[in-house]
């Protein structure tokens, strides 16, 4: 968070104290800073008004501050937006992670998490370093006196937020490429491998090995799907379906039982998505990338305009 424009912790593990540039241009953070961009579908992003006193004093821009050390860029960027506004809580509660962008200099660095909220929170001044903090609609967010840096990311952050990725998961070929007996119970194979694609909604996906739209890849890291959908089919179908889909919260995974043939649910739900319309404020672009290794389907799919990856693709970035 931002300080007096004096002084720095003597805390070995604190971040707070400033950093100079070549230039003698000071950033706080010893070990570089961050911070949450908080985005609600019907009241726009979280924004704080900083006091006077501290560094860019009486401008807006997102709550966020030094990060500690060894500390992750979405700890940070979440323990400061709830010191800073009392939202989210600490462990994420409330908010489904987007992507992350970083200002690397060198020297000294700055991320900003982008996330959406998933329930109505409700912000708050909770520190002395903000005179307010508020729900703004995307398009009022240029007629605030606004940080530097936050002004100068917010044409690719503003894009970013317009981008809706959704991932649809062949199941059965998915599990099918690796020879470890899946064969002897599909329904339990299908259901473990569900229970570790939701592991993608903690570490995202690196940006470069997606294929976004316009600007929205820039400096953006990682990226998480919107949506995760894993179809399944035949006997890898169950009653643990029902469950899972029960427990998502939107982050995790949700199952579709297809019908007849995955493929043709498979297409359906590509079909679907790239042409679901958007909120009334701001339309998601939508991008699909659909995991599979059948030829056939892959062509189908390719069609519509998704993008297409290999099992081995998906298997590589799930832990475990």
């Amino acid at each position: 968070m931002s300080k007096p424009l004096t002084g720095s912790s003597t805390d070995p593990e604190s971040g707070d104290g400033w950093v100079y540039g070549p230039d003698e241009t000071r950033y706080w953070g010893r070990y570089g800073a961050a911070g949450a961009l908080i985005h609600d579908v019907d009241r726009g992003i979280l924004l704080q008004h900083r006091v006077q006193w501290s560094h860019f004093g009486g401008t807006w821009g997102i709550p966020g501050g030094a990060r500690h050390r060894d500390e992750t860029a979405v700890a940070a960027a979440l323990r400061e937006c709830s010191e800073e506004a009392g939202v989210p809580a600490v462990d994420g509660t409330g908010i489904r992670l987007r992507a992350s962008y970083v200002l690397d200099l060198g020297f000294w660095s700055y991320t900003t998490v982008l996330s959406d909220a998933t329930t109505r929170l409700n912000a708050q001044v909770t520190d002395r370093e903000s005179l307010e903090v508020a729900w703004v609609p995307l398009g009022s967010v240029d007629s605030l006196p606004l940080h530097p840096g936050f002004a100068a990311s917010w044409p690719v952050l503003s894009e970013a937020l317009g981008l809706q990725v959704t991932l649809v998961v062949d199941v059965a070929n998915v599990v099918g490429s690796r020879p470890d007996g899946w064969w002897k119970d599909r329904s339990a194979a299908a259901q473990k491998f569900v229970a570790r694609l939701g592991a993608l909604a903690e570490t995202g996906i690196d940006v470069g090995e997606l294929d976004l739209p316009g600007t929205v890849g820039g400096t953006a890291r990682r990226w998480w799907p919107q949506e995760i959908l894993a179809v399944v089919e035949g006997q890898a179908k169950g009653d643990w379906i029902a469950d899972v889909n029960a427990a998502s919260d939107g982050a995790g995974p949700r199952v579709i039982a297809a019908a007849h043939d995955g493929d043709s649910a498979i297409v359906q739900a590509t079909d679907e998505t790239l042409g679901a319309p958007g909120h009334a404020e701001q339309k998601p672009d939508p991008v699909v990338i659909v995991v599979t290794a059948d030829r056939e389907l892959r062509g189908r799919v390719g069609r519509l305009g998704a993008q297409v990856r290999s099992p081995r693709w998906l298997l590589d970035k799930i832990p475990g």
